[in-house]
């Protein structure tokens, strides 16, 4: 068992146990009864004329898998407010609770504090996850290519598009990248860890980003350590990195953001 199958598994029994609390009928309910979602795509650089710009999703993440414990973030609402303030384009919530001490809770101070476009950042492996997206309020999810078979990918895509929603479809190497095109992908995020080893290797994302069809917005995942790694995804084609351990571990997420930004959009123009 790899450890995305492992952590799929995990997702699937946390989520059953939601299931016993709140059925699929009442999430829709509240889907129904929420906000409608935020424009996401536009917010990231959908429109033409803000692809000059590079954009940066701002991740909420107390741990992960690879590095163990990474802030203790008692405030995420807080943390939100920083990053909006530092010119975050979007917000990206970690919402599982086993490997990354994440939950909706979390989601929902954030959703509270903040009027930016929302990630559930999750392992979104049943229709019931997307429904309850909706219901707190978010306005982008994930869907991992390795995780679903073509036939998820497509319903679980169109679901999302039905209930208002965007989504970032993240993949790991061409055939992947190949799969989500052919899901009709729109954000589509190249993730250079490797989900075997857990190891990351940047090198690999300008081969993988030159196999995505102009029109849909590259979003570059893991890898960003400073400036320089967001100079190197910038060049080579991305128009948004997600950013998760450099912000929470920094003691200025706000003037970080800024400074990616300036960065990315040096490079962004030096290739135009």
């Amino acid at each position: 068992m790899t450890v995305l199958d492992d952590i799929n598994a995990g997702a699937r029994e946390d989520m059953q146990a939601r299931q016993r609390l709140v059925t699929l009928a009442e999430l829709k309910d509240r889907a129904a009864a929420a906000q409608p979602a935020r424009d996401a795509w536009t917010a990231l650089g959908g429109a033409s004329a803000t692809r000059a710009q590079l954009k940066v999703i701002a991740e909420i993440k107390r741990r992960s898998p690879s590095k163990g414990d990474l802030a203790s973030i008692a405030d995420p609402a807080s943390l939100a407010v920083q990053y909006a303030g530092g010119g975050a384009a979007a917000i990206s919530v970690l919402t599982e609770q086993r490997r990354f001490n994440g939950s909706l809770a979390d989601f929902d101070a954030v959703r509270a504090a903040v009027d930016i476009p929302l990630l559930r950042k999750d392992f979104m492996i049943d229709e019931y996850q997307i429904w309850e997206a909706r219901a707190h309020g978010a306005d982008l999810i994930l869907l991992i290519v390795a995780s679903l078979s073509d036939a998820q990918l497509r319903e679980f895509s169109a679901l999302s598009r039905e209930l208002g929603m965007n989504v970032l479809v993240e993949t790991h190497t061409a055939e992947e990248i190949e799969r989500a095109v052919a899901a009709e992908a729109r954000i589509i995020g190249v993730n250079v860890r490797d989900l075997k080893t857990l190891d990351v290797d940047r090198s690999v994302f300008a081969e993988l980003a030159g196999g995505i069809p102009a029109g849909a917005l590259v979003i570059a995942e893991s890898g960003v350590r400073g400036v320089n790694d967001v100079r190197h995804y910038a060049a080579n084609g991305a128009n948004a990195v997600l950013v998760g351990e450099a912000l929470v571990s920094d003691a200025a997420p706000r003037e970080r953001i800024a400074e990616f930004m300036a960065a990315g959009a040096e490079e962004i123009a030096a290739r135009s």
